[in-house]
């Protein structure tokens, strides 16, 4: 079987993965010799389907790893290097290191380990249920598009089959293929677009396309995709096999969804310049990315299939604690990352990365006081700066957590937040003390937080919940998956199309109702904050700043800021080349009982990281492995 695969596998850009692309039950890989019957894998919906499944144990893997995670590359976080040789990309990547990320030197022990690494690092494998197989995005990909093709050349050899099932497979096959080089793609700028099984007797030289021509042919794909996948797998017949466990099957709205975001990413800065040379939204690609994902959201809105979900269970879409292996997203996850290993990846160190020095294993992530300034004011005005005083949108330096954007008290922990539940510790355990000069800040540990701010949209402030303590908790109940899209995202990434498609904030796509502006107000009303004011929506020029403001409040820390800043081309802008620490001074008659109502003193921004980056980090080197196969395939500029 493997000398069969790695035959197909000649070309560079599948070179050296035979070794995970199959596994025992790959039905329409069946090898010469074998004891399956070669009629086994075509005789029936049920049999080919098992083939199809696969495809889903490709998607790629980015909360969770062997003992610690990282997916926040922008300048959103700030990871701190224990000196235990430990290594994270978000480090690598501020020092301007992307070779780490495709290194095939580097492997799963000590510390080889990049964590978070998309290439290079772990072995690969679709059929795996170990978490850490599913972290080579480039090697799953790979594999999951041969796979994709040959499902599609050997359709035609299906036996017993209804039209329904037939579609099914066929949508379900045409999406990934288009799914998986969009993922691709978006590290890795244009390639080959691979729509065909190839021969072992073929020695391919497919040079790579520009980004907008392989952004065309996944498109096609995913959209004839939508025209053959249900709304609802619980709705088919074919369905009713599975009913109750179709959530995240591929369908018509996430086919339609992923449609246009591929093709808004083609008609964005980097990518238009990528492809032609200009540094400005792309127009058409633009239009017809708004055309397919208002089409996505007013099916979604005429069928009930997904729903925002509303601000108090906003953890829900994120986490759970204690109930088990129940899966996060609500109704508004379309599309949720790998499951490999889900009832117990989060609750060891990938959790305890979020706690200072209250669990005395893991790491400290922290998110950075620059990049939470976008945290605006509960009457939806932004914040110039942390030290300036504002009229208009009512910010004062002097009460810097007060009256701020509802996501601010979910997604982030500031001084004086009870942060454990245990009363027999002593107050500077329980209550977070974030202050320059205090505990959080100067315990001589290397948990100690750095920017005088705490990250908790992925884990329980002790508020929440009172089965979960925060005191160590190695071993606890937490089960969280982040949403690779979300319908949050869907309405702001029809917003940024309409708009830049059409010119104007009033834009909209004639397949929607809804104008550009409507899009975004929309997602700000579900959180209770107001629309952007009206001296923001006369043009894109002011609104365009106010929308990507939106998203770095909405999707914080799931993953989505680097490819904004990429392909916004803001990535080497000297604004988001650093990352900052809030140094402040407390008040006498501190209130433990009010800490958003605490005044502070002496409030400052200080630079903590200088980002090292220039104009070839817009996008990742490819294995030099892969490279030197055939002058076609051609590395990215400056790698």
């Amino acid at each position: 079987m493997n000398k069969y695969i790695s035959n197909i596998f000649k070309s560079v850009i599948v070179a050296g993965m035979a070794a995970v692309a199959v596994s025992c039950t790959d039905y329409l890989d069946k090898a010469p010799g074998s004891d399956i019957d070669e009629n086994t894998p075509y005789q029936n919906f049920r049999n080919f389907q098992g083939f199809v499944e696969e495809l889903y144990g490709a998607l790629p893997l980015y909360s969770a790893s062997t003992w610690h995670s990282c997916w926040n590359y922008g300048e959103d976080e700030h990871m701190k290097d224990n000196g235990n040789s430990v290594r994270f990309l978000t480090l690598a990547i501020d020092n301007g290191n992307y070779r780490c990320m495709v290194d095939e030197n580097m492997n799963d022990a000590g510390d080889q380990n990049f964590y978070g690494a998309p290439a290079g690092v772990f072995s690969a494998d679709m059929a795996s249920g170990t978490r850490e197989r599913k972290k080579n995005l480039w090697q799953l990909s790979w594999a999951a598009i041969r796979k994709a093709n040959l499902g599609l050349a050997n359709l035609d050899r299906l036996q017993s089959a209804t039209q329904e099932e037939r579609d099914l497979l066929k949508g379900q096959l045409l999406f990934f293929r288009g799914f998986y080089h969009h993922m691709l793609m978006q590290y890795w700028g244009g390639l080959p677009y691979i729509d065909y099984l190839i021969s072992s007797s073929e020695t391919p030289r497919m040079a790579r396309l520009s980004y907008q021509e392989c952004a065309d042919r996944a498109a096609q794909d995913m959209q004839e995709a939508a025209e053959l996948l249900p709304v609802d797998w619980d709705k088919t017949e074919a369905g009713r096999q599975t009913l109750g466990n179709n959530n995240f099957r591929a369908n018509k709205i996430m086919a339609l969804a992923f449609a246009g975001k591929c093709l808004l990413y083609a008609g964005s800065p980097l990518m238009n310049y990528e492809s032609t040379g200009v540094r400005a939204y792309n127009e058409e690609y633009c239009k017809r990315a708004a055309d397919l994902l208002g089409e996505a959201l007013a099916i979604t809105e005429s069928t009930g299939r997904y729903e925002l979900a509303p601000l108090e269970r906003r953890s829900e879409l994120f986490y759970y604690v204690d109930q088990g292996t129940k899966i996060p997203g609500l109704k508004e996850a379309i599309l949720l990352e790998n499951f490999a290993e889900f009832s117990n990846r989060w609750q060891r160190n990938m959790s305890n990365d979020y706690l200072p020095f209250i669990a005395s294993s893991g790491l400290i992530v922290m998110p950075t006081a620059n990049y939470v300034l976008n945290y605006g004011m509960a009457n939806g005005e932004p914040i110039k700066s942390w030290t300036e005083a504002d009229a208009v949108s009512g910010y004062d330096p002097a009460y810097p957590w007060k009256g701020r954007d509802p996501r601010f008290y979910t997604d982030i922990s500031y001084d004086g937040v009870l942060c454990c539940k245990d009363e027999g510790k002593a107050e500077n355990i329980r209550y977070a003390q974030l202050y320059t000069g205090g505990h959080w800040r100067t315990n001589a540990n290397y948990k100690n937080c750095l920017t005088g701010l705490l990250e908790t949209k992925f884990i329980p402030q002790a508020n929440k919940t009172t089965s979960y303590q925060l005191l160590d908790q190695y071993t606890g109940g937490m089960t969280m998956a982040l949403s690779l899209l979300r319908l949050s995202d869907l309405y702001l990434l029809y917003s940024e199309a309409a708009a830049c498609g059409y010119g104007t904030p009033s834009g909209k796509s004639p397949k929607y109702n809804m104008t550009a502006l409507d899009a975004v107000n929309k997602i700000r009303g579900n959180v209770g904050v107001p629309g952007i004011a009206s001296r923001f929506t006369g043009s894109n020029d002011t609104f365009l700043p106010e929308l990507y403001r939106e998203r770095a409040v909405e999707l914080a820390f799931e993953g989505h800021r680097f490819f904004d800043l990429r392909r916004w081309l803001l990535l080497t802008n000297p604004t988001y080349m650093v990352k900052t620490a809030l140094e402040f001074d407390r008040t006498s008659n501190f209130n433990y009982n009010k800490p958003s109502e605490a005044r502070v003193a002496n409030l400052r921004e200080e630079v903590i990281v200088q980002r090292n980056l220039d104009d070839r980090h817009y996008w990742l080197p490819l294995p030099t492995k892969d490279v030197n196969i055939y002058p076609e395939f051609n590395q990215n500029p400056g790698w």
